[in-house]
């Protein structure tokens, strides 16, 4: 049996032909649109209905909401730590050390493996469909989207930068000034295929950043960071190259004796929900590795 989405057309959209309903209300991709319209999916109260006609107030449409057949992942039972989660969207807490997604050689025990086991759980059957991606080393927050509209919709805002991340970084050095912004573009490392490189041919790349506390004796500053753009490894390239290497990162800086990663946490993100556009901000604290170098700098202040 197919299942349907219901929506009662509000007097403001009155006029509006079932296309531009669909795309800027309801905000469905075009080829999301032809879908279903080769399924047969799109219903103007009880009847199949042409894109091009005009929609009244109160009108019902109903739109076909197909399922998914997989999770695209193996379900593999692992522990996570769920932060927010609704039918649409779910937020994780990624530990450290542990991949989002299967990559390369590595094809289970990652956050999708142990996320696709709990749905499985439930008895959904939903594609794994990670908005954003940390770093193997990275912790904290981690957007999904439970089905493709969502996804679409989530991935919108991402590009128009109305998604936003917050991160939290230790690094060498006394940040100056004490804000700033970081406009630098990132490409391929010319010799070091897993490295990234600034590069004036590169895709431009923006990272906000401001103090949040300075550690004078250690000479080691606690950033809160906020990303324009998402490029591989920003964040960690971004302030080695203005001299603030982020403590513990062996790629980009050196390594560290108090902690065997990178000091860098999504700290939060923050969203528009997918059905009714409110503003939802989700955090993540702190990991314990992290806090406890943070806890001993306070202790030396």
């Amino acid at each position: 049996m197919r299942s349907f989405a219901s929506y009662k057309v509000a007097q403001e959209h009155s006029g509006l032909t079932m296309e531009i309903y669909l795309k800027q209300i309801l905000q469905y991709s075009g080829r999301k649109i032809q879908k279903l319209t080769r399924q047969k999916g799109i219903f103007l109260n009880g009847k199949q209905v042409f894109l091009q006609k005009k929609i009244k107030t109160d009108d019902t449409i109903r739109i076909l909401v197909p399922e998914d057949a997989s999770y695209g992942v193996q379900p593999e039972q692992g522990n996570i730590e769920i932060l927010y989660e609704d039918e649409y969207v779910l937020v994780l807490n990624k530990p450290p050390r542990q991949l989002v997604h299967p990559t390369g050689q590595t094809s289970s025990g990652t956050l999708a493996n142990y996320l696709a086991f709990h749905l499985e759980k439930q008895g959904i059957i939903s594609t794994i469909r990670a908005i954003h991606r940390l770093d193997r080393e990275t912790s904290g927050c981690v957007l999904f989207a439970k089905d493709g509209r969502s996804q679409f919709i989530l991935e919108q805002q991402l590009t128009a930068n109305t998604l936003k991340r917050s991160y939290m970084a230790l690094v060498k050095g006394i940040a100056e000034p004490s804000s700033g912004t970081i406009d630098a573009p990132i490409g391929p490392h010319p010799s070091l295929p897993n490295r990234r490189a600034i590069n004036t041919q590169g895709e431009q790349a923006i990272t906000h950043y401001q103090t949040l506390d300075v550690f004078s004796s250690e000479a080691v500053s606690l950033l809160e960071l906020h990303l324009e753009t998402g490029r591989t490894h920003q964040i960690r390239l971004h302030l080695a190259h203005m001299g603030y290497p982020i403590i513990g990162d062996g790629m980009y800086g050196v390594r560290s004796p108090l902690i065997s990663r990178q000091a860098l946490h999504a700290h939060s993100v923050t969203f528009q929900h997918v059905k009714d556009n409110r503003e939802i901000t989700v955090e993540a604290p702190l990991p314990a590795d992290f806090l406890q170098v943070l806890t001993r700098y306070r202790a030396l202040k």
